[in-house]
C-alpha cells in the first residue's frame, strides 16, 4: 500500500509502497476513506518533538473495517470507524477510574518485540504516528484505537475523520478539561482546525464572550463562522493580554486556551485571565521549553493541560457525530480543502502559509 512517510526531522516526507501485515488476535485492518493533517505532525517533521523513524505519517482518519482478529468483538467487516490517538489498555488504574486517554499502558497496544511488525518494508519496520498511521491506503491498528459510527452513512470520511483529533480535542478542552460555565467569558489563542473547536466547545456550553485571537484574517473570519462573539488580530495587536482587558471591562477572562504551542502565547493565556480563571494549554509547546510566570500574579488563578480533549472517545465520538447530523456542530466548514495522498507536502506547505483550517487527504 501506498503511506506517507516520515524519513527524518527537517526532511520531505516521501511516498512509499510498504507492506501491511495480517490482523493480529485483537487487531482491525481499515481500508483508509479520509484523514486529516494535523498541525501537531508538524511539529515532528520539524524536530520540535521526537519520533522513531521511519514512520507513517497520520493520526486523524475515517474509513471502513475489512478485517479483524479472532478475538475483536466490538467491530467487524463494513463497519465505518474512526481511529483515535488516544487509545486505551482498558485495565489500567487511569482507564478504570474513567480517564482512559491518560492510559498508563498503551504499551500493551503494541505488538510484542521481535514478532512480525505491523508496517515494513524490505524486512525493515515502519512505525506508524500515535500507533495509527493514518496517511495511508490501509491502517492496522488495536480495536481499542477505534469507534463504530452507527446510522450515519451519509456523512462523508472527509467530514469524519476530523472528529477523531481536532473536534474532539478542541470541542473536548472546552468542555471536560475546562468545564466552560454558562455565560462564561473566553479566549482562544490560535484559531486552526483545533482552536476553531475549542470556540464551537464554548458556544455549546453557552458561554456569554468568546474572543478569537490569531494574526490571519481568514482565521478569524471562520472563527465567527463557528461562534465566535469577538476577535482579536494579533497582527495588529502584539500584547494579545493587554486587548483581551479592554474587551472584557478590565476584567480579563474566566477562560483562556493556547492552541499554538509557543511559550510567548502560553505565558500569555495565563495573564489574560481574570482572579480565579483558568487557562487551558492545548498547543504543543516544543519539549524543554520552560513557561514563566510571576509568583504573584497568581490570585487563584490556574494553569492546565488538555490531553486530547480528556476525551472518553468510544462515547463522546458518536455524540459528536450525533450533534452534527442535529446540526449543533460544524464539520464541513472546518474542510479548506482535500488533497490525493501524493500532494501531502503541500498540504504541510499550506499549513505553514496560516491559510487553512484542515487539508484533509482522499483515497480512491
Amino acid at each position: 500500500m501506498k503511506a506517507a512517510i516520515m524519513v527524518g526531522a527537517n526532511e520531505p516526507v516521501e511516498i512509499h509502497d510498504i507492506a501491511i501485515d495480517q490482523p493480529g488476535p485483537r487487531e482491525v485492518l481499515i481500508r483508509t476513506g479520509a484523514s486529516g493533517v494535523c498541525h501537531s505532525e508538524l511539529h515532528f517533521l520539524q524536530g520540535l518533538y521526537s519520533q522513531n523513524t521511519p514512520t507513517v505519517l497520520g493520526h486523524e482518519g475515517a474509513g471502513t473495517v475489512e478485517k479483524v482478529g479472532e478475538l475483536v468483538s466490538y467491530v467487524k467487516p463494513g463497519d465505518r470507524v474512526i481511529t483515535c490517538l488516544s487509545s486505551f489498555c482498558g485495565n489500567c488504574e487511569r482507564c478504570l477510574s474513567g480517564r482512559p486517554n491518560m492510559c498508563m499502558n498503551k504499551s500493551e497496544l503494541e505488538r510484542e518485540s521481535g514478532s512480525t511488525p505491523r508496517l515494513s518494508k524490505n524486512g525493515e519496520k515502519f512505525f506508524a504516528l500515535s500507533g495509527l498511521g493514518t496517511h495511508a491506503e490501509q491502517m492496522l491498528v488495536h480495536e481499542n484505537a477505534t469507534v463504530k459510527i452507527e446510522g450515519h452513512d451519509d456523512i462523508p470520511y472527509e467530514e469524519l475523520a476530523l472528529v477523531g483529533c481536532g473536534v474532539m480535542t478542541g470541542i473536548g478542552a472546552a468542555i471536560n478539561t475546562a468545564d466552560v460555565e454558562v455565560g462564561a467569558t473566553v479566549a482562544v489563542i490560535g484559531c486552526g482546525g483545533v482552536g476553531l473547536n475549542v470556540i464551537q466547545g464554548a458556544n455549546l456550553a453557552n458561554a456569554g464572550k468568546i474572543i478569537a485571537i490569531d494574526r490571519e484574517e481568514v482565521k478569524l473570519g471562520m472563527a465567527m463562522q463557528m461562534g465566535a462573539t469577538d476577535v482579536v488580530d494579533a497582527s495588529v495587536h502584539t500584547d494579545i493580554s493587554k486587548r483581551i482587558f479592554e474587551l472584557t471591562d478590565g476584567q480579563g477572562v474566566d477562560y483562556s486556551f493556547e492552541v499554538i504551542g509557543l511559550k510567548e502565547t502560553a505565558e500569555a493565556a495565563f495573564h489574560m485571565l481574570r482572579r480565579g480563571g483558568t487557562a487551558t494549554l492545548i498547543g504543543m509547546v516544543p519539549q524543554g521549553t520552560m513557561l514563566e510566570i510571576p509568583a504573584w500574579s497568581w490570585g487563584e488563578r490556574r494553569i492546565q493541560h488538555s490531553s486530547i480533549g480528556s476525551n472518553r472517545f468510544r462515547v463522546q465520538i458518536p455524540q459528536l457525530v450525533d450533534l452534527y447530523a442535529r446540526g449543533k456542530i460544524k464539520l464541513g466548514d472546518l474542510v479548506s480543502q482535500t488533497m490525493p495522498l501524493a500532494n501531502i507536502n503541500q498540504a504541510f506547505e499550506d499549513m505553514q502559509k496560516g491559510q487553512v483550517a484542515r487539508t484533509v487527504l482522499t483515497y480512491d
